[in-house]
């Protein structure tokens, strides 16, 4: 059971994650102040900030299970430098079908110089509103990947996530590295609304 200081720290999380949400739905929808209180209040105290999800794949291997994965991600309200940091493994809409969702790790945001390999190709800056993900597995090639050494920066916006918790077998399972600043952000969320009995049977079904 979480002690009366994680369950304050993850309250604290849960009204920053309520805020956020409510001022990135004002700028969208024109909300009243009214619509706006009932925003934060609803996931302030019936909501939760993780919710499941499955990830097949080798991509992320082996960090995750080189096949399914049942994984607990925290929702990101706004990709931006307060809730998103390099080294994180991120749940982004798939570039090429925005019905599908990746799981890759965050490896340069906005402003960074990225430089190839490939002395063929020019060096190029990344635009403020840009990232750029990898995939984890060494053993695929660049094509194989599937990371944005094929599809190229991929907007932050696009970034709806962080996974936390990795469940590959009921016996293997665990955090997820992430960056150090995302992990003691992340650990108040964990001790309270990790259920590693519900991501078994989640990864059954």
């Amino acid at each position: 059971m979480a002690s009366i200081s994680t369950w304050f720290r993850y309250m604290a999380h849960k009204l920053e994650y309520s805020l956020a949400l409510s001022v990135k739905s004002h700028r969208r929808e024109k909300l009243s102040d009214r619509e706006l209180i009932q925003i934060v209040c609803k996931n302030l105290f019936h909501g939760k900030v993780t919710y499941l999800h499955s990830d097949k794949g080798p991509e992320m291997s082996p960090t995750m299970g080189a096949h399914e994965n049942t994984l607990l991600i925290r929702k990101i309200p706004i990709a931006n430098r307060r809730f998103v940091f390099i080294g994180d493994a991120v749940v982004l809409k798939d570039p090429n079908d925005s019905d599908k969702y990746l799981v890759r790790r965050l490896a340069a945001v906005g402003g960074t110089e990225m430089v190839s390999g490939d002395e063929t190709e020019e060096p190029f800056v990344l635009e403020k509103d840009q990232c750029w993900v990898t995939a984890e597995n060494l053993e695929l090639k660049a094509k194989e990947a599937y990371d944005s050494r094929t599809f190229g920066p991929v907007s932050t916006a696009d970034i709806v996530g962080r996974a936390i918790y990795c469940l590959r077998t009921a016996v293997d399972h665990g955090p997820v590295r992430n960056s150090h600043a995302a992990m003691g952000r992340d650990s108040p969320i964990l001790a309270v609304e990790l259920d590693v009995e519900e991501m078994a049977e989640n990864h059954k079904a």
